[in-house]
């Protein structure tokens, strides 16, 4: 099964909350493995350590010279 969300993350303890605020779940803080890895099992969001992949990562506003 596909997990609900990946987030790429820098550190190796992450914390979640569903991300849906009062609707969300308890907050839990997990550890990634050494595998640089962690699922939910709460939501099934999966964190996982390093940078995201060219094909997920946010595109940057175009940068306006100064006038």
């Amino acid at each position: 099964m596909q997990p609900f969300e990946t987030i790429y993350v820098d550190e190796n303890v992450v914390a979640c909350n569903g991300g849906v605020g009062a609707l969300g779940h308890p907050r839990v803080y997990l550890n990634l493995s050494t595998e640089g890895k962690v699922e939910c099992p709460y939501c099934s969001r999966l964190f996982v350590r390093g940078p995201a992949p060219q094909s997920q990562q946010q595109p940057q506003a175009p940068q306006t010279p100064p006038s």
